[in-house]
C-alpha cells in the first residue's frame, strides 16, 4: 500500500521555513514522530553557541537562514553605537575583541580609552596622564586619520586664533599640566600690561581684561571700542585725543558735558550762558559736531514756538535772562493789550489771557469764539456788532434777552407787550432768527384764531383777552352777546349755560 505524501504548511506552526531550513530533515528538529510535542523555536535550541554567550542568544542578529556567514559587520557596529570608520574599518574583529577563543566576542565599551589606554599612558609629548588630559581621545585625535598623531586639538574652550595660534603648547602650558592653564588674559599678559606706557595701564587704572581693548591679532596694539561704554563717541569726540577727556586717568571719568566744556560755557557771550542762568547740560542746545551753531529745540520746553513766535528774537522774551521766563502771554504782550482801542481792552475789562481771542500768528485780527462762552451766538446774533451788546464793556455782560431787547418789547403793539403784561422772557415766543415773526402759535397751542370760524373775525387781542394783565382770562360772550338767540339755539342741550368757559368747553376748536 502506497500512501500519499503529506504536504504540511510549516508557516501555520509559527516557524516559517526559510533558506537552508527548507531542506532540513524534519527529524533533525522533531526527535519524536509526535509532532504535537513542543519544539523550541530559538536558534540555540538547535545550534550550539560557539561564541559562548558573549554576543547573546539571538543568532538572527548576525546570521541568516540562508548562510552561516556574516556580511553585515559595519551595520551591526552602528547598531551598537560604534561605527567602524577611518582606521577602524580596516581592523580584524580579533584586533579589538581579544579572547582565548577567537569566536568569543567579549563586549567592549564604546569609549576610545577602552582600547587605547596603553597609547594614552605611553604618550610623553605631551604627557597625557600627567597633564590630566581627558580620556575622550576624539577631542584631539581624528578617527578618520591613519595614525595616533594629531594636528588638531579640540581647543574650542579657548579658540586659538591669530596670535594664539602657536604650535608650542608649552608656551602657555608651562607647568606641564594642561588642566591648570587659566583662560584669563592677564595670566599670560601681565608683563605686556605693566610695560605699556601709552597710555600707562596701571596708572590709568585700566581693567586687566585685555580683551576689552585688544584682539588676538599679532602684536599688543589695541583698538578700544568706546561705543561699548556708557559714553559712545560721535561727531568731534571721535577725533579728540583721549587725554583731553582722560587727563586724570581713565577710571571714573565723568560723562557730563560740563566736565569738559565749562570753559566753553563760561566764555560764551551770545547769549551769556552764566548770567542767563543757562543749564550746564550742554546737550540741550549743542550737538557733538561743534560748540558753535547751537540748535535749541524750544518744543522740548513748556512753551513750544508757533506762528510769529518762531521768528521772534530770543532776547524779546528773555530780556531778563533765560531762567524762570514766564509763559503767560501778558508778560510780553501787555503793551499790545493796553494799546488796543477797538475794542478798548482795559475799559472793557478784557481778560489778560490773550490766547482767549488771539493766536500766535499776529496780534491783529483776533478771532474770539463766542461759542466757548455761556452765550453762544446763533441767528441774527452772529451779525450783530459786538458793541451793541457790550456797550458797557465786556465784563459781566448779562445774557437775558431783555437786557438788549426791551426797546423791541416796549414798541410792540400787536399785541402790546407792556399793557398786556407779557413776560420779558423773549425766548418764550421769539427766536434769534428775528424779532418777528413771533414763534408763538395761538392756533396750535390754545385756540384757533388764524383759521376756522374766527379767522379775520377779530382785530386786537384785547377783544377776547379782556384782562390785559392776564392772558389766561378770555371772554366769548363779548362777541357772542345775543343771549336769547344763543339760548334758543341750545334749547335741546342739557346743562347749557351762558358764560365763556361753558362756550370753550363745548367749542374748543371754535366750531
Amino acid at each position: 500500500m502506497v500512501m500519499d505524501p503529506l504536504v504540511f504548511d510549516h508557516d501555520t506552526a509559527g516557524m516559517p521555513l526559510e533558506g537552508v531550513h527548507k531542506v532540513v530533515d524534519c527529524r533533525s528538529c522533531h526527535a519524536s514522530v509526535r509532532f504535537d510535542a513542543p519544539v523550541a523555536s530559538d536558534c540555540v535550541s538547535c545550534h550550539t553557541d560557539v561564541h559562548a554567550m558573549t554576543v547573546g542568544n539571538d543568532c538572527a542578529r548576525c546570521h541568516t537562514p540562508s548562510t552561516w556567514l556574516v556580511d553585515g559587520i559595519p551595520e551591526l557596529h552602528e547598531q551598537n553605537g560604534f561605527a567602524l570608520i577611518g582606521a577602524h574599518s580596516n581592523l580584524s574583529c580579533v584586533d579589538c575583541h581579544i579572547s582565548d577563543n577567537t569566536l568569543a566576542f567579549n563586549r567592549l565599551g564604546n569609549d576610545c580609552i577602552n582600547c587605547h589606554r596603553d597609547e594614552f599612558m605611553a604618550t610623553r609629548s605631551p604627557d597625557h596622564a600627567g597633564a590630566g588630559f581627558s580620556t575622550d581621545c576624539i577631542q584631539c585625535h581624528d578617527p578618520m586619520g591613519n595614525g595616533w598623531g594629531t594636528d588638531f586639538a579640540g581647543h574650542d574652550f579657548f579658540p586659538l586664533t591669530h596670535g594664539h595660534a602657536i604650535a608650542d603648547c608649552a608656551r602657555c602650558h608651562t607647568t606641564g599640566n594642561f588642566s591648570d592653564a587659566s583662560p584669563v588674559c592677564s595670566s599670560c599678559h601681565m608683563t605686556d600690561y605693566n610695560a605699556t606706557t601709552d597710555p600707562n595701564h596701571g596708572m590709568a587704572g585700566f581693567s586687566t581684561d585685555c580683551a576689552s581693548c585688544h584682539t588676538t591679532g599679532p602684536g599688543w596694539d589695541g583698538s578700544f571700542d568706546h561705543n561699548l561704554t556708557s559714553f559712545p563717541l560721535h561727531g568731534s569726540h571721535i577725533t579728540t585725543d583721549c587725554t583731553q577727556c582722560h587727563a586724570n586717568g581713565y577710571a571714573g571719568t565723568p560723562t557730563a558735558c560740563s566736565a569738559c566744556h565749562m570753559a566753553d560755557y563760561n566764555a560764551t557771550t551770545d547769549p551769556n550762558h552764566s548770567t542767563s542762568g543757562f543749564s550746564t547740560d550742554c546737550a540741550m542746545c549743542h550737538d557733538e559736531t561743534a560748540w558753535s551753531n547751537a540748535t535749541f529745540d524750544h518744543d522740548n520746553t513748556d512753551f513750544p514756538l508757533h506762528g510769529a513766535h518762531l521768528t521772534t528774537a530770543c532776547i524779546q522774551c528773555h530780556a531778563n535772562g533765560y531762567a524762570g521766563t514766564t509763559t503767560a502771554c501778558s508778560a510780553c504782550h501787555m503793551a499790545d493789550y493796553n494799546a488796543t482801542t477797538d475794542p478798548n481792552h482795559i475799559a472793557s475789562g478784557f481778560s489778560t489771557d490773550c490766547a482767549a481771542c488771539h493766536d500766535e500768528s499776529a496780534w491783529g485780527n483776533a478771532n474770539f469764539n463766542h461759542n466757548s462762552t455761556d452765550f453762544p451766538l446763533t441767528g441774527q446774533h452772529m451779525t450783530v456788532n459786538c458793541i451793541e451788546c457790550h456797550a458797557n464793556g465786556y465784563a459781566g455782560t448779562p445774557t437775558a434777552c431783555s437786557a438788549c431787547h426791551m426797546a423791541d418789547y416796549n414798541s410792540t403793539t400787536n399785541p402790546n407787550h407792556g399793557s398786556a403784561q407779557f413776560p420779558t422772557a423773549c425766548e418764550d415766543c421769539h427766536s434769534t432768527s428775528g424779532w418777528s415773526p413771533s414763534t408763538f402759535n395761538h392756533d396750535q397751542d390754545y385756540f384757533p384764531i388764524y383759521s376756522g370760524n374766527h379767522d379775520n373775525e377779530w382785530n386786537t387781542c384785547s377783544e377776547c383777552h379782556t384782562n390785559p394783565g392776564n392772558y389766561a382770562v378770555f371772554a366769548c360772550i363779548n362777541c357772542h352777546d345775543n343771549q336769547s338767540e344763543l339760548a334758543n339755539d341750545h334749547s335741546e342741550e342739557s346743562g347749557y349755560a351762558y358764560n365763556s368757559n361753558a362756550c370753550f368747553n363745548c367749542h374748543p376748536n371754535g366750531n
